[in-house]
């Protein structure tokens, strides 16, 4: 897929890695600019090196509004202008809801929920100065359904969901458009721990139907697509881009079970 970018600023969260440093680079590489806002000042500023004309980074704290209200001056100054969003940063974390240390709730809450917030109320004034823009927010799969121990994980992407909608519904008047992302088992480094230990990874690549997890580059071309004009019609939703695995009941694979036993 090839989109022409030429004159187009974003700003990216969560930039420096996995799914927003694969948005950046498709950016860069078809005419974009873009603003990675990111705590990882190191990654950062090494992807800017590679792409000096298209770039630049601003260390940000996406708990923190005045940091993203400063990222997005610096792409209207750098760039004459921001035409979009795309909300990549978040954490993940393990705990029940008896068991997670409160701070823990608050952190990813803040960093999943509120870091999303944020940004937007930071670049919709931009948006606006430009006639309209679009808002990639990326969710999860498990904000659609449930994981077993993620209860504060699961809650934050289920409320961006939701989120994206009320973005769109509020701001549609203006030619902002809002969507949500929802990527199942994605190869990044938010992965890389849970998807080391064998017995997990394997249980992720049983329930994926293409039986194997996908790249931060796959979901980075759905981003870009959601970006530009065509897909100037889609608003208010989410779009779930896992293999597969989404599609299951959960029942046991039958099939599978009578043939290890012919």
């Amino acid at each position: 897929m090839q989109i022409d970018f030429s004159g187009k600023a974003y700003l990216v969260t969560g930039g420096a890695s996995g799914i927003g440093e694969a948005t950046v680079r498709y950016l860069a590489e078809h005419g974009g600019q873009a603003v990675i806002a990111d705590i990882n000042e190191e990654a950062g500023q090494a992807l800017v090196a590679q792409y000096p004309d298209q770039l630049r980074f601003h260390a940000t704290d996406v708990t923190e509004l005045d940091q993203l209200v400063a990222a997005c001056e610096l792409g209207a100054t750098t760039f004459g202008g921001l035409d979009g969003a795309v909300n990549s940063a978040g954490l993940g974390s393990l705990g029940t809801t008896t068991d997670m240390p409160l701070e823990e709730w608050h952190k990813v809450i803040n960093i999943d929920l509120h870091g999303v917030f944020y940004a937007c109320r930071a670049v919709i004034p931009h948006l606006r100065q430009r006639g309209g823009g679009s808002i990639v927010n990326v969710a999860s799969l498990s904000g659609v359904r449930a994981d077993h121990g993620f209860a504060a994980y699961n809650a934050s992407k289920a409320a961006v969901i939701n989120y994206s909608r009320t973005l769109a519904l509020d701001h549609g008047p203006e030619n902002i458009r809002a969507t949500a992302v929802c990527p199942g088992f994605i190869e990044t480094p938010l992965t890389a721990i849970p998807g080391s230990i064998e017995a997990i990874k394997s249980d992720w690549l049983n329930a994926i139907a293409l039986g194997r997890g996908g790249k931060a580059e796959e979901v980075a071309n759905l981003i870009v697509f959601l970006l530009s004009p065509a897909a100037s019609y889609i608003t208010g939703t989410e779009i779930v881009i896992d293999g597969g695995m989404g599609s299951s009941n959960n029942q046991p694979n039958i099939p599978k079970i009578f043939s290890s036993m012919s």
